[in-house]
């Protein structure tokens, strides 16, 4: 079964995210600063990795999985629910496998919504 790292300092979305993988059989590890480390310990085949994390940010953390030859391979998809112009150019500079710039977020009452930008 495929693994997937979450890479996610908000603990409703880590949360969120992650039941919706695993009903769908992913098996999923989780990771609330950069992930650096857990992706070199769990070699993920897919890490999701949000933009604005607190202590190492997501564009940050991506420049060190790229830099590392046993994890540049994997692929890396940006989470974000603060998109800027410029943003989409700038993960692709960064070698993001892709960016997901309309992120689905958890409404207060657990419900996912679909960001309205």
């Amino acid at each position: 079964m495929p693994k997937i790292l979450i890479v996610e300092d908000n603990e409703m979305n880590r949360d969120m995210l992650s039941r919706r993988l695993e009903r769908r059989g992913f098996e999923v590890v989780m990771a609330v600063d950069g992930g650096v480390a857990m992706v070199r310990s769990e070699l993920p085949d897919l890490v999701l990795m949000d933009m604005g994390l607190p202590v190492m940010n997501g564009w940050e953390a991506t420049q060190a999985i790229r830099a590392d030859t046993a994890t540049a391979h994997l692929p890396v998809i940006a989470l974000t629910a603060h998109s800027m112009p410029g943003d989409r150019e700038k993960a692709m500079e960064t070698q993001w496998s892709t960016v997901s710039l309309s992120v689905v977020r958890a409404s207060p009452g657990g419900v996912p919504t679909k960001n309205p930008w």
